[in-house]
């Protein structure tokens, strides 16, 4: 492997001195900002004006979009570019119900496909869950979901039936990644992604309007409140006719699936009354190492959304947001059967990482053979860990002090025997 690059520190995380690139799109921006009415009406008309479809099939996403529009709105704090560049992802998530419904509705076999037996992995971002992701994902006979077809899981309606040299899926999402790493140089070292790589259901989810992800874009406690409070078991459900989707588009109905959301922690009982045989793997890490990870990476992201005033709220929120989802780690995990269950250990884990898939494919009664371990390494080897070099974490950043994280969190220690990570 060749020489890592230097860690980092990253000391304009909370008042972050943006590129002249990023100032000037701003100010570009701030009139198409104003014209934009943060309304559930105005986003179901340029969904459905963009596709040219009405039928978005139920009305899942009605309430999940009024709560979250209004948040957006009244809480999220957005900058100009952060309320267009929201949006558009809005529009898009409408977009992609409105699609998936027409599919379904004109390919009526997409519902008897079956599936069956999801290995599906749980755990906080910053775990080791994208390492094991990418892993078991390697693995050819098994189906997962690349980064560009979770943004748009079923093209547009000019797009299908046609024959491309590259997907134009693809080369949308290709562009998009390459502005982001533009203005967030140091965001490839805490989380590499390009349009191939293995992604999280958790856009998928999206698409009918109730998922974790809508936290990601701004602190809106109203809206991670009704979420919380909300049976997700019928917008699991529609994850699970969007995979059928999926299949059904690749030919790949016969393949089992890997997936894998930071959601699915706190959403254990949704996620078994719609997968009632998934193989669960729930990983573990150092609470204070993952409470940091996250809250400086998703610091560092808010500067291109939210205004720069703002920007330190964002740490704050997911220090205690990230409390939150390990309390109900601990209270959730005994709802797996012990059969359909293991722990992963991010320590255990990192000590050899492909021992530990084979312990995994064990459990989930998925063969592992010499082929599936040669796609493995041969993968570690295109993509070696920490290529871009990483990033020095300090939970001081946000005048909040390591012992006391260390105090709070000490029960989730206690729970799952994870090994302490030093400063």
């Amino acid at each position: 492997m060749p020489e890592r690059p230097p860690a980092v520190r990253i000391d304009d995380l909370i008042e972050p001195r943006l590129p002249a690139e990023l100032i000037e799109a701003m100010e570009l921006v701030a009139p198409m900002a104003d014209a934009i009415e943060l309304t559930p009406e105005a986003l179901v008309a340029a969904a459905r004006a963009e596709t040219g479809l009405e039928d978005f099939g139920d009305d899942l996403h009605v309430e999940p979009m009024r709560v979250l529009l209004s948040a957006l709105a009244t809480e999220a704090k957005l900058s100009p570019l952060g309320v267009v560049s929201q949006w558009a992802s809005l529009v898009q998530h409408a977009k992609n119900k409105l699609l998936i419904t027409d599919y379904v509705t004109r390919h009526p076999a997409v519902l008897d496909i079956e599936i069956e037996r999801p290995i599906v992995i749980a755990g906080q971002g910053r775990t080791g869950t994208t390492h094991l992701h990418n892993l078991i994902s390697a693995d050819p006979t098994l189906r997962s979901l690349p980064y560009w077809e979770s943004l748009e899981p079923v093209p547009p309606l000019d797009e299908q039936d046609r024959i491309h040299d590259v997907d134009p899926r693809y080369t949308r999402c290709a562009d998009a990644l390459a502005g982001l790493n533009s203005v967030l140089p140091h965001f490839k070292r805490m989380h590499d992604m390009y349009p191939e790589h293995v992604h999280e259901e958790i856009q998928l989810l999206a698409a009918s309007f109730s998922t974790m992800l809508f936290e990601t874009m701004a602190p809106m406690p109203t809206w991670r409140d009704h979420y919380l409070a909300t049976d997700q078991t019928p917008y699991y459900a529609f994850l699970c006719t969007t995979l059928k989707v999926l299949a059904h588009q690749t030919g790949d109905d016969g393949r089992r699936w890997v997936l894998k959301s930071p959601q699915h922690v706190e959403q254990i009982g949704p996620l078994l009354r719609v997968f009632p045989d998934a193989i669960v793997v729930c990983t573990h890490r150092d609470p204070v190492a993952v409470t940091q990870s996250m809250a400086t990476m998703l610091t560092y992201t808010a500067r291109t959304s939210r205004s720069a005033s703002a920007v330190a709220d964002v740490g704050r929120y997911w220090i205690d947001r990230v409390e939150l989802m390990f309390r109900h780690a601990v209270e959730q995990r005994e709802l797996v059967p012990a059969d359909q269950s293991m722990d992963v250990r991010f320590h255990e884990f990192m000590a050899d990482d492909i021992a530990m898939v084979e312990r995994i494919y064990a459990l989930a009664d998925q063969s592992f053979t010499p082929d599936v371990r040669s796609h493995m390494e041969a993968f570690m080897v295109e993509h070696p860990r920490g290529k871009y070099g990483s990033v020095r974490y300090d939970l001081g950043d946000f005048g909040v002090d390591r012992a006391e994280r260390r105090r709070a969190l000490q029960f989730y220690v206690d729970r799952f025997g994870v090994e302490l990570e030093p400063v």
